[in-house]
């Protein structure tokens, strides 16, 4: 996007079912919906095409993986090519036999596959056993160069890191996208729920001021029961998009299915990096040991 240019975000929040086809039929369903009102990028949630299957360690998981390009990449290809719209597809990808990760496919306006982009940070918590299926990411946070501006996704844990953050902006990317899988152990909300509800839109709204760039985290919604018969997980939806101050410019509720729209500016992006030019004073001097896990003597 060169400055002024104006863009329209598009979010699909989304309940999920055990019927993958199902799930395909209405992620197209709010593209279309969203595309109407105006959108030309629109993001689809993490692992969109099922129930968030990680609430447990089960190998038969594995047959709901799909190589890329695949299925879920063809059809919404032809979607975005239909509609001219920038996709963010979100898949449980199969790389080889035993080789998984969580991806997510940019697709321009055209229905090129642009490229992938694997989820970097891989959490292990009780419900969310993702370190079982998914391999970490080995191909680093790219930046796409759509028909319709420069983007990065990272994915859902992703979203707690500032240095995935600070690379997709020093790549040019004037939008990140954050399709997500977030929600309360029923045991937690009532004492916790609303601190990490707020913690979770915080740091990304944070890493949207520091690096100045559009931030648009799109998270399922619904209650999801756990297979092997414990409390399930609650999604709590909450997708929005702020801008690089910031603000937030469009949000869904907890408990709903919801299309979300907002415009981007470049002309804003422009305004608030020169009033506020974070990137222009790094010292980049005094980093050293930023690539390392722990610098404190023990």
């Amino acid at each position: 996007m060169s400055t002024g240019h104006q863009r329209r975000l598009g979010l699909v929040q989304l309940r999920m079912t055990p019927d993958a086809a199902d799930n395909l039929a209405r992620a197209i369903g709010g593209v279309e919906r969203v595309a109407a009102a105006g959108a030309q990028l629109i993001c689809l949630p993490e692992l969109f095409r099922t129930p968030y299957f990680c609430q447990i360690e089960d190998a038969r998981n594995f047959d709901l993986a799909e190589s890329v390009p695949g299925p879920t990449t063809a059809a919404l290809a032809e979607v975005a090519r239909r509609l001219g719209v920038v996709l963010i597809a979100p898949v449980f990808e199969r790389r080889a036999p035993g080789v998984y990760h969580n991806s997510a496919a940019v697709l321009d306006a055209d229905g090129a596959l642009l490229g992938l982009y694997r989820k970097l940070h891989i959490p292990d918590d009780p419900g969310y056993y993702e370190k079982f299926y998914f391999a970490p990411g080995d191909l680093g946070v790219p930046v796409f160069a759509t028909r319709f501006g420069k983007i990065a996704v990272l994915i859902c844990w992703d979203q707690w890191f500032p240095e995935a953050a600070r690379l997709a902006a020093l790549r040019g990317a004037e939008i990140i996208f954050y399709p997500t899988a977030i929600g309360w152990h029923p045991r937690e909300k009532t004492g916790n729920g609303v601190a990490q509800r707020a913690a979770w839109q915080t740091v990304q709204r944070g890493h949207a001021i520091a690096n100045g760039v559009y931030v648009a985290a799109l998270n399922r919604t619904g209650c999801e029961p756990d297979p092997a018969g414990g409390e399930g997980l609650e999604f709590w939806g909450s997708s929005f998009v702020c801008d690089p101050q910031g603000v937030v410019l469009a949000e869904a509720g907890a408990d709903e299915e919801k299309i979300l729209l907002a415009g981007v500016s470049t002309a804003h992006l422009e305004t608030v990096r020169r009033n506020w030019p974070f990137l222009r004073d790094r010292r980049t001097d005094a980093y050293a040991g930023l690539d390392q896990r722990w610098l404190a003597a023990p």
